[in-house]
């Protein structure tokens, strides 16, 4: 018993009596419930234009929680919607700002570890903080993205309802 108090003892010396809780933080992650609702409205984005896409959500590491391949559509589309997705989610922008970059003459951009530089990634955010994101590869880069804003459109909703 003595050797607890001590220890306990010893604890408040080293934090000055104050308590360690101040010093983590809570952090918010996308449950696969709400990663399906996000793909969902991506996906009726896609079909209501005839698109053949793969959707990916990631979370805020890049790894994919969920990923959706419309029939028909490319077998290549499923890396490079996984790509757009990780990085929008590890660089906290969507993955168009280094497409642009590279299109505006910034070759290194092409040399950032995890970067894939295509449009069509799109972070997902909540209360202010990148918590993954939404990649869509398949057709035209901007019809990617308008996909990828359609899944982000809900996202808000979709991580403040409760799971199914």
């Amino acid at each position: 018993m003595r050797g607890a108090i001590g220890l306990v003892a010893l604890g408040l010396i080293l934090t000055g009596g104050r308590t360690l809780s101040g010093q983590t933080s809570s952090k918010r992650v996308i449950s696969l419930a709400a990663a399906d609702k996000i793909a969902a409205a991506a996906e009726a984005e896609a079909r209501k234009r005839g698109s053949t896409v793969v959707i990916v959500v990631v979370d805020d590491g890049g790894y994919p929680i969920l990923l959706r391949r419309l029939d028909d559509t490319q077998v290549a589309s499923v890396d490079v919607g996984i790509g757009k997705a990780r990085t929008a989610a590890i660089f906290r922008r969507p993955s168009k700002v280094f497409e642009d970059q590279v299109r505006n003459g910034r070759l290194a951009a092409l040399a950032l570890p995890g970067a894939t530089p295509l449009q069509g990634g799109v972070p997902l955010t909540f209360d202010g903080k990148v918590i993954g994101a939404i990649g869509v590869s398949g057709n035209t880069p901007q019809e990617d993205e308008d996909i990828a804003m359609a899944g982000a459109a809900v996202a808000d909703a979709a991580l403040r309802s409760p799971s199914r």
